[in-house]
């Protein structure tokens, strides 16, 4: 089944590789971003903010990947907030209104932070959070909220805690010098197939919380036995395959 999906955060170095997944299994995708992306025609240029916006963009739309966000640590009154907060409500509610059966979204390994490095692994979604920080905590609200979605409006929520993808040649030299890090490594094709295999996830599918990294090369951070069975995500890759695709 083809489905009508709607990527925020389409012109990312993630929303790409989702965008160009997607439309290679036939789906019909429409972008939301700030800037354009070339590989996309049916994009709405704009900000999180713009209610009236999104509900443009949702227009004849049945899923929705919501991966606009300020990625990281940042000012939290003027960043994080009205882009990981505010803007979370703007689209889950525009969702809502526009009858979307499901949304797909972004969360962050930051959410285990300090079982990371202190144990037990593999992290699972059952573990208790342990947040880095701000941005971690505001995953957080974003996870709850969709849990509420799920139960309150009967929408079909799965979150997504992600692994690194590097967005620059700094990312990419952090993640070289630590073999913890190369471990949560999610390269672009990889994060492509994860949200494809969200989106063409089963109908009854309710509500999931589920890890995505590529292959680790030394051992598991993140359990993905989830995403296995509830998305059919299987890694093809591993620390540093598609390091190229960042550029």
């Amino acid at each position: 089944m083809n489905h009508s999906v709607l990527v925020t955060g389409s012109s990312g170095r993630i929303g790409r590789a989702v965008v160009a997944e997607l439309q290679r299994r036939g789906h019909r995708v429409r972008g939301f971003d700030r800037v354009p992306f070339s590989g996309l025609a049916d994009t709405f240029l704009g900000d999180l903010s713009d209610r009236a916006l999104l509900d443009q963009a949702m227009t004849g739309i049945n899923c929705l990947i919501h991966l606009a966000a300020t990625p990281d640590d940042a000012d939290f009154l003027e960043e994080l907030v009205p882009n990981n907060l505010v803007g979370v409500y703007h689209v889950l509610e525009s969702a809502r209104a526009a009858g979307l059966s499901r949304a797909v979204l972004a969360s962050s390994g930051q959410a285990n932070w300090w079982q990371q490095t202190r144990g037990p692994l593999p992290i699972r979604a059952s573990d208790p959070v342990s947040p880095r920080y701000w941005y971690a905590a505001t995953k957080m609200f974003l996870e709850a909220i969709g849990y509420g979605f799920a139960e309150t409006h009967g929408m079909s929520v799965i979150t997504a805690r992600l692994g690194w993808c590097p967005r620059d040649a700094g990312q990419v030299a952090e993640i070289r010098a630590s073999e913890r890090f190369q471990d949560v490594y999610l390269s672009p094709a990889d994060a492509g197939r994860f949200f494809a295999g969200c989106v063409e996830a089963p109908t009854h599918l309710r509500h999931a919380v589920v890890y995505a990294t590529s292959k680790p090369r030394r051992q598991a951070i993140f359990d993905l036995e989830a995403a296995r069975t509830l998305v059919g995500y299987e890694p093809q890759e591993s620390w540093p395959m598609g390091i190229d695709d960042q550029k």
